[in-house]
């Protein structure tokens, strides 16, 4: 049977899912998600929406995006085609790791997934042509909601791996922290 191992990062409730797969002749079974199983590590919320992205060259970046409370949301994300570099913001207030990233490579073959808890924004930069995430969520997306943070905020400092090909015009275009950014309260 398929199972998760749940792997902490430097940052405060961020985990890494690393999924097992049954293989034989055939291919390979590797579950995705398991409310029982995600319930122990605190992902307990219903999943409201699924959404799957498709992006054809290398090197683009898509993100860093979040929804404000009361629309703030967990999200597992995985990567079913292609190699990603997954990041992961800390936007709360309150935490310790408030303002820190950190990033992940998820790929297609490595069956690791990000499991990112509300108040954190997210975004990621494909590392070859033709990648596919999937992302649960747990709010559906409401525009009134809709927060996002540049991705090439100097206060942020992401290490990007590779030289960013393109962006969005209105990901391109989002501001720059302000030095008095609080954070959110969830």
């Amino acid at each position: 049977m398929s199972r998760f191992d749940f792997v902490s990062t430097g940052l405060k409730d961020l985990t890494i899912v690393k999924r097992t797969a049954v293989e034989d002749q055939r291919g390979f079974l590797s579950r995705l998600y398991c409310a029982e199983q995600f319930g122990k590590v605190g992902f307990t919320k219903p999943i409201a929406q699924v959404n799957h992205t498709f992006t054809s060259d290398k090197g683009i970046v898509r993100g860093l995006h979040f929804q404000y409370p009361p629309q703030a949301e967990v999200k597992l994300v995985s990567c079913l085609q292609g190699e990603v570099f997954d990041i992961a913001v800390d936007l709360r207030r309150d935490s310790p790791t408030f303002l820190q990233w950190h990033g992940e490579l998820l790929s297609a073959t490595n069956r690791t997934s990000l499991l990112i808890p509300e108040g954190f924004a997210h975004g990621f930069q494909t590392l070859m042509a033709n990648c596919e995430l999937i992302y649960l969520h747990t709010a559906a997306y409401h525009p009134e909601c809709e927060g996002a943070l540049n991705a090439t905020d100097p206060l942020l400092n992401i290490a990007w791996p590779i030289a960013i090909a393109d962006m969005s015009e209105k990901d391109r275009n989002h501001k720059l922290i302000e030095r008095d950014f609080e954070g959110l309260v969830l």
